[in-house]
Parts: C-alpha cells; structure tokens; sequence
C-alpha cells in the first residue's frame, strides 16, 4: 500500500489540519483571555478562585468569537508547511489533485462549525454574561429591575425579574384602547412553568366607561392568571436588558417579536452572527486553499503569509463592522449578514469550478 492511499492521505492532511487549528484557536483564546484579565485585574474585586473562573469564561467567549479566525489562519500556515516541505509537491506526484486534496480540510472545518453551532445553543453563549457579574463583584446580583414592554394588545411593568429562580415580583398588565385603561391585572409573584408565568393571586380590576369617561370599575381576585407566553426568562433580560442569547433563545424571540408586530432587527442579527457569519470562514478556507501557490518555487512566504493573513482580518472585519450596522437597525440584517456571505460564497464556488483539471 502507497503512503498516500485514498484513506491514509485524507488522515495525514486532517491531523496535520487538526493540530494547528487546535494550536492557534487556543493560543489566540488564551490570549485573548489573558490580555482582558491584565486590563480588569484591578476591576476584580473578587477571591483568587473567582479570578480564574472569571479568566475561564472570557476563554470560551474568546473561543466563540475567534474560531472562524482560526479555521482560515490555520489553513494558511498548514498549506504553506506542505509546500515548503515539498510535501504538496509529493501528493501530486501521486495523483491528486488540488479538489481531493482540499475535501480533508473542509471536512474538519466544517465540523468546527457544527461544533461551534452547537455550542452557542448551551450555556455557552453566556460566558461573556456571567464574567461581566464577576467584574462587578455581583456574584448574586441576577435580578432585572423596572421592565416595561408591549406584549399582544397589552403593556406590561415588571418590578423585579429573578432570571435564576424563574420568578417575577410584582408584575401589572395593562390594556389601553386611545386615552383609555380597559383593564389591569396586578400580581405580587409569578412563576415560569416552561411555557408561559403563572401569575398567583392576581386582582383583575376593570374599568367600565360610558360616554367616555370612566364611569365604574369591578375587582376580582385571581387566584392564578397565566400570561406572557412564550416569554422565557432569558429572552426578556436579553431584550430589555441587553443580555446575550444563545441560537435556540435568538430564534424563539425571533419568532416572538414577529408574532408581535415588534421590531426584531437586534434578534436577528444576533441570530445570524452565530449561524450564519462564522460561514465566512469555510468560503475563505476554499478560496485561499486553490489560491495559495501550490509550489515553493512559485511564491515568496513572507508576502504570501502577510497578505492571506492581511485579506482575512479585513473580511472579518468588515462584517463584525456591518453586524454593528445590523443590530442598530440602520440596515436590515439581511442586508448586513446574508447577503456579504451569500457573495463570498458564490466567488469560492466559482474558484471551486473553474479551478483547472490538473494536477497542478
């Protein structure tokens, strides 16, 4: 058997793969991580044990935000090791051209992303959330104060939040028809069952009008009024307290807002960073793989390696910057996510099919 059989070169190229992007994704987030704590050390206020949690948690939001780097940049140092080392030279010299080549590859990138993806479904996603709560030595401090948001044809006031124990204090609904106040219902407590609150011993008090003005109203006691479905703990802190939100909460507020006639360019964009952007990467591994030289003879390493490294930080850039635009509601996130990936993908592909048939 060949040293490069089908089998043993899709092995040999995707653990040499693995082992850099491991390398560069957790030099890049320790990194991050390190240089954020020396920036806030005097900020931390907390016992030693907290330090290392708080460093713990800017490591995986630092994993979070720069995979996609890592993905491209360790493409660029794999690819030009096996030039340098004659060793891309070798596989072709076997037969293989650069399509079989690059499948290794994208197979591990891909499943980065998945594994990524999956990830900001869990907890993940708020690492940034509870080191922000050790930085300001609020280890217990989870409660939400003084929310006021439309909800259907209602508006609703929220005392006190506890996303943690899933309790509302002293929570009041109210419907408005022109100047006029239809009903409020008020509740000291109400509890989250999965699905919706269950507001407890809840008073209903009803205006009665005639002729415009309020004329009476009646009172009754509840002992339990279930409302505000939909409407996990998470999502509101995420929504009127500007928290993060993992994908499975982005894409239920999501649908939430929308069923409320509400504006939901912030979820959205939210939504398309985690799932949607990090593709940017993959399209940039297929375009840098059939572009980089494939012969040491054919290209100089520094300008090579500054100008891949050069273009990469400029793509990332550029959509972080256009997210910003997304979530402000300046343009449609549409507009700012989809389509810049959409366009990058369609020039990988058309790098993909008209790459020449050779070998070479």
């Amino acid at each position: 058997m060949s040293l490069f059989s089908p089998s043993l070169h899709f092995r040999y190229l995707s653990k040499l793969y693995i082992k850099n992007l491991l390398a560069i994704l957790f030099g890049l987030s320790f990194a991050f991580a390190a240089i954020d704590y020396f920036q806030h050390v005097q900020q931390l206020d907390v016992a030693g044990n907290y330090k290392i949690l708080y460093i713990f948690y800017m490591w995986q939001e630092a994993l979070g935000l720069l995979y996609p780097l890592a993905i491209v940049f360790a493409l660029i140092m794999t690819k030009l090791s096996l030039v340098k080392n004659n060793t891309m030279g070798a596989l072709h010299a076997f037969g293989y051209n650069k399509k079989r080549l690059f499948l290794p590859f994208m197979a591990v990138a891909f499943v980065t992303y998945a594994l990524f993806t999956f990830l900001h479904t869990t907890e993940f996603s708020y690492a940034k959330d509870k080191a922000s709560f050790l930085l300001k030595n609020e280890l217990g401090a989870y409660d939400v104060k003084d929310l006021f948001f439309k909800y259907n044809d209602t508006f609703v006031y929220i005392k006190n939040l506890d996303p943690v124990e899933k309790k509302i204090e002293d929570i009041t609904i109210f419907k408005v028809e022109g100047y006029q106040i239809r009903y409020t219902i008020h509740a000291p407590v109400a509890f989250f069952d999965g699905e919706e609150w269950d507001a407890r011993d809840a008073t209903l008090k009803t205006h009665v009008y005639k002729n415009g003005e309020l004329d009476k109203y009646s009172v009754e006691h509840k002992e339990s009024i279930k409302t505000l479905k939909g409407y996990k703990p998470k999502i509101i802190e995420s929504l009127y307290e500007g928290k993060a939100l993992n994908i499975v909460d982005a894409f239920n507020t999501w649908r939430l807002l929308e069923k409320q006639h509400l504006n939901s360019d912030k979820i959205r964009a939210v939504f398309y960073d985690k799932v949607i952007v990090p593709l940017f990467a993959l399209a940039l591994l297929l375009i840098l793989f059939f572009k980089l030289p494939f012969h040491a003879r054919m290209m100089n390493f520094g300008s090579i390696i500054a100008l891949s490294l050069g273009a990469t930080f400029v793509i990332w850039g550029i959509l972080f910057g256009l997210n910003q635009i997304g979530s402000n509601g300046v343009l449609a996130p549409e507009l700012t996510a989809i389509l810049p990936i959409i366009l990058l993908w369609f020039y990988a592909i058309y790098v993909y099919v008209t790459d020449e048939k050779s070998i070479v």
